[in-house]
């Protein structure tokens, strides 16, 4: 795994990226575009095996010619880690031994809040919320991560 500083220094040309929210019942997955400017909700993701994960992703990987992977690191509010932020370390370290491109972790703390308070900004009902709620928590992490990226 590489920071996204690294990531940065390597792919000087723009590139789609897939975010990840690694929830302990479902993965929410989004996609950004070539020039890295808007992050957007792709699929939520059953979360059964690591094996059917990697197969997900290697499928989605091939279709959209993405680049890089950037993984929601859930830390604890004073910034350390816990249970929640080895957990996805160790399944990010298992996708990286398994999938040949980039992968960064970057900071959701809040990210499941900020999207299900953005959708309801949208006007979007609570039961389309609560199913798109990984995926959507997804592209909030990504949209910070290309954020970073842009500046």
């Amino acid at each position: 795994m590489i920071t996204l500083e690294e990531f940065k220094k390597k792919h000087s040309d723009k590139c789609r990226l897939i975010g990840l929210d690694l929830g302990s019942k479902r993965i929410g997955v989004s996609i950004c575009d070539e020039k890295q400017l808007i992050a957007t909700p792709l699929k939520t993701i059953n979360r059964n095996s690591l094996n059917e994960l990697i197969s997900e992703l290697r499928m989605i990987i091939d279709e959209n010619n993405i680049k890089g992977i950037v993984i929601g690191n859930p830390l604890n509010m004073d910034g350390t880690s816990g249970r929640s932020a080895q957990s996805v370390k160790d399944i990010a370290q298992n996708i990286d031994k398994n999938i040949n491109i980039p992968i960064c972790l970057w900071d959701e703390r809040l990210s499941t809040v900020g999207a299900f308070n953005l959708s309801s900004e949208l006007d979007v009902n609570v039961s389309k919320r609560e199913k798109k709620i990984d995926e959507n928590a997804a592209a909030f992490i990504l949209q910070g991560a290309i954020d970073f990226l842009n500046n």
